[in-house]
This record gives C-alpha cells, sequence and structure tokens, in this order.
C-alpha cells in the first residue's frame, strides 16, 4: 500500500523517534497531562473512559467466573510487609513510605500499597477456619504506588491504577488451574478485545513475582519492535498462608494452610493499544474499548436537512448499541476529519446533501482509512459490521508485524545479527536453564527472556549460548 498522506503534522513520525512520537500520541490525543507531582500523570477524560471499558470488559469476565469485588487499604504496616521475606525483599526498592501522620511522627512505618498480597492474608486468616470457607475468590481496582525511576505516560508511573485479584484455594490443583484461567482470561480480552496478539508463557525462575512459586505472563510486541508484559498470573503455592498463619480444617479434620494466587493488569494496557496500533497520524483504537466507535461528521451542515438527519442517524446507532458522538461543533469538515483521526475513532460517517439526495452516506475506517458508500437504510447493521472490520484488520496488521519481527536463532552471534540488521523483535532460541546463561545472553545481546512459551517449537537441540543440551524455548526480547 503506498505511504498515505500524514494528516497530523505536529506529531513526531514514529520512524524518526518513537518515544517521542508515543508522548506526541498521548498529549495531543487528551489522554493524559503531566503534574506537579514528579512521576505521576493526569488520566483525562478521553484516556479514563479508554480505562473504563478495558476495566467494564474484564470486571464481567471476572465475575463471569465467580470472582467478587472488594476493597483493601491504601496503608500496610511495615511488620506485615516484612512477614514474606521474598516477597519485602523483591519490592523494597520500589516502597514508598509514611512516616507522619499529621504533626506526630508514627509508631510504625506505613507502607503506600505497591501490591496487596500481605493484606489479603492479614484479612484471610481472620475470616478462613474450615474447607466450606474456601475458595476466596477476590478483586480489587485500585491505585497503587512503585517508586519508579525513569518515568513515561501509562508504561511505568509512580501511582498507576491496576486490578488485582488474590484468590486462596483448598489445594494446589484447584490454584494452578485458577493461575492458568485467569492468564488465559487476560489473553484472551488483549487478542480479541484489544486486537493485540500475546505469547502466553511461563516466566524464567529469576524473573518470576517475588515470594510466587511461579509466575505465567502474556507478551506483546510493540510496533518498534519491543515487546511489553501485558498481564501477568501468579501461583504461590502455600508460602504466603504458612508466613501468615493462615490454617482450615480439610475434610480429614486436619489443619492445613491454603494454596494462593494473585493476577493484575494495569494501565500500561493503554500504552500497548497506543504503541501497537498507532500510527503517523495518531491513535487507532480497537472498536471495543474506544470511547467513540463513531462519529458522524456533517458536511454543509448550515444546510437545510443536514443536521436534523444527521441527529436522526445519531439516534439509530444509539439504539443499535453504538457509542455514537455527533460533532455539529463550527469546526470545517477537514479538522474534524483530522481531529478524530488522530484520537482513533475506529469509523467516521460523513454525510452532506448530495448524501441524503442519493439516501446513503460514506463510511471511512480508520485503521486502512477506507472508504464505503452504505445506504442509510442498512446503517444499524453497516456500521457494526465495519466496527468488526477495524477489528480484524486491526489484529492481521499487528500479528503480521510480529511474525515480520521474529527471528529464529541458534547461537548468541545469530541473536546479535538479528536484531542489529532487521531490528528489535522476538528472538526464539533454546536454553538449557541455567541462569548464568540467561543472563549471558542478555548481557551480550540486551535482549532478556520475556517467557518459556507454552507453545514449544525446537529451534535446534543445544543451548543458544553454552551449546549443552537445550531443555526449552524461551521467547527473548528487549522490553519496556
Amino acid at each position: 500500500m503506498a505511504k498515505q498522506k500524514k494528516m497530523v503534522e505536529d506529531i513526531t513520525s514514529m520512524e524518526v523517534d518513537f518515544a517521542k512520537w508515543y508522548t506526541d500520541i498521548c498529549k495531543k490525543a487528551e489522554l493524559v497531562s503531566y503534574t506537579s507531582v514528579k512521576g505521576c500523570m493526569v488520566i483525562r477524560p478521553y484516556g479514563y473512559a479508554i480505562w473504563e471499558n478495558i476495566q467494564s470488559i474484564l470486571d464481567g469476565h471476572f465475575k463471569e467466573t465467580g470472582h467478587e469485588n472488594v476493597n483493601m487499604p491504601m496503608f500496610i504496616p511495615e511488620s506485615l510487609l516484612n512477614k514474606e521475606k521474598d516477597h519485602v525483599e523483591g519490592f523494597a526498592p520500589e516502597v514508598a513510605w509514611v512516616t507522619m501522620g499529621g504533626s506526630e511522627p508514627l509508631e510504625e512505618r506505613l507502607c503506600v500499597r505497591p501490591t496487596s498480597e500481605t493484606l489479603f492474608c492479614d484479612h484471610w486468616k481472620d475470616i478462613v477456619q474450615s474447607y466450606r470457607d474456601l475458595p476466596k475468590l477476590y478483586n480489587q481496582w485500585v491505585s497503587v504506588v512503585r517508586w519508579e525511576k525513569t518515568t513515561r505516560p501509562f508504561l511505568r508511573s509512580r501511582e498507576f491504577l491496576w486490578q488485582e485479584g488474590h484468590t486462596l484455594h483448598a489445594t494446589a490443583e484447584e490454584a494452578i488451574a485458577e493461575t492458568e484461567q485467569m492468564l488465559n482470561i487476560y489473553a484472551d480480552f488483549c487478542e480479541q478485545d484489544l486486537a493485540m496478539p500475546v505469547v502466553r508463557g511461563k516466566k524464567t525462575e529469576s524473573d518470576k513475582f517475588a515470594g510466587a512459586e511461579a509466575t505465567y505472563a502474556i507478551e506483546a510486541l510493540m510496533h518498534d519492535g519491543k515487546a511489553l508484559q501485558a498481564g501477568t498470573s501468579h501461583y504461590f503455592g502455600d508460602g504466603f498462608a504458612k508466613a501468615f498463619e493462615i490454617q482450615f480444617q480439610n475434610k480429614e479434620n486436619k489443619l492445613q494452610a491454603p494454596f494462593e494466587t494473585s493476577w493484575g493488569v494495569t494501565t500500561r494496557l493503554i500504552g500497548a493499544i497506543i504503541m501497537t496500533h498507532g500510527d503517523d497520524n495518531g491513535l487507532c483504537l480497537p472498536p471495543a474499548v474506544a470511547p467513540i466507535q463513531a462519529v458522524i461528521i456533517p458536511v454543509a451542515m448550515h444546510k437545510e436537512g443536514v443536521l436534523e438527519k444527521a441527529a436522526e442517524l445519531r439516534d439509530r446507532l444509539k439504539a443499535a448499541g453504538v457509542r455514537v458522538k455527533l460533532d455539529d461543533s463550527d469546526q470545517s469538515p477537514g479538522w474534524k476529519f483530522s481531529e478524530y483521526e488522530m484520537k482513533g475513532v475506529p469509523v467516521r460517517i460523513e454525510v452532506g446533501p448530495r448524501d441524503i439526495e442519493q439516501n446513503q452516506c460514506v463510511l471511512v475506517t480508520r485503521h486502512n482509512r477506507e472508504k464505503t458508500f452504505v445506504s442509510l437504510d442498512d446503517l444499524e447493521t453497516a456500521v457494526p459490521e465495519k466496527l468488526q472490520e477495524v477489528r480484524d484488520g486491526m489484529y492481521r496488521n499487528a500479528l503480521e508485524n510480529r511474525e515480520n519481527k521474529t527471528y529464529r536463532c541458534k547461537t548468541i552471534d545469530e541473536i546479535k545479527t538479528a536484531l542489529e540488521e532487521k531490528g528489535d523483535g522476538f528472538v526464539h532460541a533454546m536454553w538449557c536453564e541455567s541462569e548464568e546463561c540467561e543472563e549471558k545472553v542478555k548481557e551480550e545481546t540486551g535482549a532478556g527472556s520475556r517467557c518459556i512459551p507454552f507453545a514449544q517449537e525446537t529451534v535446534s537441540d543445544v543451548c543458544v549460548c553454552c551449546g549443552k543440551p537445550a531443555r526449552t524455548m524461551v521467547l527473548w526480547g528487549k522490553a519496556y
């Protein structure tokens, strides 16, 4: 396809400076604003509306699978955080502490919630006594604080929004099944609703969550070839339960510790949407989470009947369940075309006097800017069909990008050559499961282990680093 004319001139081209392109879109599309609180952001109404749609879809999936929403305190006493040694050590560098209450020093420091495993455990020890009390399937939608040194809107900020699920089970088998179920819910959501292909897999031992026995993750590839961890699900075994002295009487009337999981996604999913689907004209939003799925632009709206017809079309689409906006402002149609293209609205509907005479309108799809003439009588079916077409086209484009930037390498030198000559991307390479080899690959190539994919393939018989017999294939890549 020939290179299309750039409509929004004040967005830096992604080919010139990808980081600047990303920041330009975040600001120009009015997703975020910077604040006087260093490392924190204002999520503006348009950005927050995307998050609300993400939240609504996922919350529905959580409730369908039996989970209930709760809300835990923001503050964690230091003594409580210290009960699980590996956990506190993993989070220590990122913890923010409260030391004063009003004008008085606190007797004990309070951690500002970086994650809530300890709070849930402290609660469960008081309410779980019998196997009849299990499972506990909880989730909360909250903000957390992690003192990041380098920040970027949505991808890394010192305070961010997320959901964190926490569950407690009578058996290890139930807890492991829960961990896998939630990872699959995340993966299906990303692929179906965000049109973003992901790789499902298990983190290596050195890369798992602090205090977990196993961490599972979904990894997505951004347009520039860097990886983004889009969601994680953790199996804790009974380690937290034992540390917090949680016990229940099982069916054999014996006391035992339960098994725990946690899982979460964050507002970094908005960053993933931008970097997977955006282009030099701005955002390109998947219809499922777009605040506006279709925008109606009246052409020559000063002429008799144009605004009335546009309003009628808006009302019909709204009744059909489409999130639709009629822009009847006094800006020119050209300005509006550019504005909504930059905001990533999936479908644009143009209607003017000649269209009305011919009982038709023009539909323009954002992801490829294709124009289609549609009868006004068919609008309620044509627009949803176009929305599905947008989703499918976006997914195909993202998958093609990933396939074009996935390299199969047998040696460290092949990894270096692929990343230097072809550009960043995913690398499939074999591994002996030695942590020393894992570190050496990252040190020499810049590509760290992203996950051990569930879908395995044999690239060679030997480790990409040491040449010893390989045990598994790893997905490697440079990451955000």
